[in-house]
């Protein structure tokens, strides 16, 4: 509200329009005069007072439906409006706010009266703009804080909660274009799930995978492993990546073993329905370039590099119950798990042997 306030006052005859533009320019207000309906709600569009005291009985168009126009306005703030009429009828006061009117006044009018009016019908516009401000700031922290709800969402699907709650928090997603990092991959599935998959039925399949999934899942963000995808039984997570990592070899191998250990137990259960699955799992450590692929509506984070291709050799080749590593990594996880080295192997598609370990347990 303007200091000093905005008071227009709409009448056709000038002597009236004159004695409330003295008497509320004695009180240091500001005042604004239109002749008719039309004129008053010109002004009104043009540039909204924070008052208005309304004639009811003019020409072109009245009181009542100057009002009722302005109230269904809905570009227009909130405007008190104080009718003011000769008549003092019951029912032509009750038409009067009917119509959107705030107070009244009855001609000829009271000094007292229009100024208890006029101070209370501001106060009330005063404590409006407060509430709309209010308003508007908290529609804006709303707004902020769904974008982030949104965004944190986007970003868990391929991490940890924490990692992109830090990334939101930090306002800068530059660090999901393409570079190039060090990370270490895993790959893991599920033995013998093909065999499954063709001679189970769909709902045991699905019933299999959601308890797989349901495992390992809390396990990977516990240790803040980025899921890049999962395809059925398959699962690829890296570590050190979108976020450095400085102990990456370490949380990967906890998290293998630990992996290795929730599925063998349910493989316990899954035996019992008379469903023989295994699980293994291939881990390697080298470069990787990371970055964002997709469109629009979707893109993922994922990594491409021979690292990727190395882990997910490994992977095929571990069998039941194995957690077999790159030699780069076994020598780098030898702090936090016994090592059983497997000496070199061929492995499709790499051009030469390569060194292989098992990952056994955890130490201590």
């Amino acid at each position: 509200m303007r200091d000093p306030a905005r008071i227009l006052v709409v009448d056709d005859v000038a002597d009236n329009v004159e004695i409330l533009k003295v008497r509320l320019e004695s009180l240091n207000y500001e005042v604004v005069v239109a002749t008719d309906g039309e004129q008053a709600l010109a002004v009104v569009g043009a540039d909204p007072p924070d008052l208005i005291l309304l004639d009811i009985m003019m020409p072109k168009i009245d009181g009542l439906e100057v009002v009722r126009r302005l109230k269904a306005d809905a570009s227009l703030p909130f405007i008190p409006v104080v009718l003011v009429t000769a008549k003092a009828s019951p029912k032509d006061v009750i038409a009067g706010l009917d119509a959107g009117g705030d107070d009244y006044l009855t001609k000829p009018v009271d000094h007292g009266a229009l100024v208890a009016r006029v101070r209370a019908m501001l106060r009330i516009k005063a404590l409006h703009d407060q509430l709309a401000d209010l308003n508007a700031g908290l529609e804006s922290r709303v707004a902020a804080q769904v974008d982030e709800l949104e965004r944190v969402n986007r970003l868990r699907r391929f991490m940890a909660p924490q990692l992109a709650q830090a990334i939101v928090s930090a306002g800068d997603e530059k660090i999901l274009e393409n570079h190039r990092r060090e990370i270490v991959a895993m790959f893991c599935d599920l033995r013998g799930f093909t065999s499954f998959s063709e001679t189970a039925e769909p709902e045991d399949i699905m019933t299999v995978l959601a308890e797989y999934h349901g495992a390992i899942g809390p396990l990977i963000r516990k240790h803040e492993g980025t899921l890049d995808r999962f395809t059925g039984d398959g699962m690829l997570v890296f570590f050190n990546d979108p976020l450095p990592c400085p102990d990456a070899p370490e949380r990967a191998a906890r998290l293998s073993l630990e992996m290795r250990d929730a599925v063998a137990a349910l493989a316990q259960t899954w035996t019992r329905r008379g469903h023989r699955l295994g699980f293994g799992i291939g881990m390697a450590q080298g470069y990787a370039t990371l970055g964002r692929i997709g469109f629009e509506d979707r893109f993922d984070y994922t990594a491409i590099g021979a690292v990727i291709n190395l882990a997910a050799r490994l992977c095929n080749e571990a069998a039941d119950g194995q957690v077999l590593v790159s030699g780069r990594l076994a020598a780098a996880a030898e702090a936090v798990a016994e090592v059983e080295a497997l000496g070199e192997r061929e492995l499709r598609g790499m051009a030469r042997p390569m060194p292989v370990a098992n990952l056994r347990k955890l130490r201590g």
